[in-house]
């Protein structure tokens, strides 16, 4: 009787990747327009209600496209990124490389796409690549050479935010590439229900000040 080999793992929950700080500031931006243009709106005179409505149809999709849209969603087989104006699938057999310099980023069928939720911080690099350093001479050991493991690694300093998310996702593209369900073109979408409104918010204001 023969035994069947069995195909890839079963695909887990996405790991999923975007900026906390980011999606505060968008909150807190929300809530400044909601104020601003909801007053306006409410008790405003004349043509100051159609500003604010034009305002407010701009400014949000904008906010939330800048703040709290942007992702990362990755799992065993593909990458989903989903930037400000555009949602990027990349299955792992199509990726190249996923690299973080000035920014986060990952290259694919000769095309490169920005990681907008892995926000690359040069002062925070700078901080744990001195503390890596000290760490490094503290144990008699040359920062970055090869060498046996330490006790107690995993607590002591860590490398940058975005170093982190790019080497995990490095990780996933390694194990994944070869896997049947990781096989595929990158599919590119882009985001009109964010694109669409702010059209016409500026539309609107366009024409609101060519007849004031």
């Amino acid at each position: 009787m023969s035994s069947q080999q069995p195909t890839d793992e079963p695909v887990y929950d996405d790991r999923v990747y975007r900026s906390s700080m980011a999606v505060v500031t968008g909150v807190m931006l929300l809530a400044l327009v909601a104020w601003l243009c909801g007053d306006a709106l409410v008790r405003g005179p004349g043509s100051s209600r159609w500003f604010a409505a034009a305002v407010a149809l701009l400014a949000v999709p904008l906010i939330v496209a800048f703040t709290i849209r942007p992702a990362v969603f990755a799992n065993a087989d593909r990458l989903r990124v989903r930037n400000p104006f555009r949602v990027i699938e990349l299955p792992w057999g199509a990726v190249d490389a996923v690299r973080a310099g000035y920014s986060a980023e990952v290259l694919a069928e000769g095309s490169k796409y920005q990681l907008w939720s892995v926000p690359v911080s040069l002062r925070e690099r700078k901080k744990a690549n001195r503390q890596l350093g000290r760490s490094g001479a503290v144990n008699g050991k040359v920062p970055g050479a090869p060498g046996r493991a330490e006790a107690g690694a995993a607590t002591g300093p860590q490398p940058a935010q975005a170093d982190r998310v790019v080497h995990e996702l490095r990780e996933l593209a390694e194990r994944g590439a070869s896997r049947e369900g990781a096989q595929g073109s990158v599919r590119v979408r882009w985001s009109y229900e964010i694109i669409a409104p702010a059209v016409v918010g500026a539309v609107l204001l366009i024409v609101l000040f060519a007849v004031r």
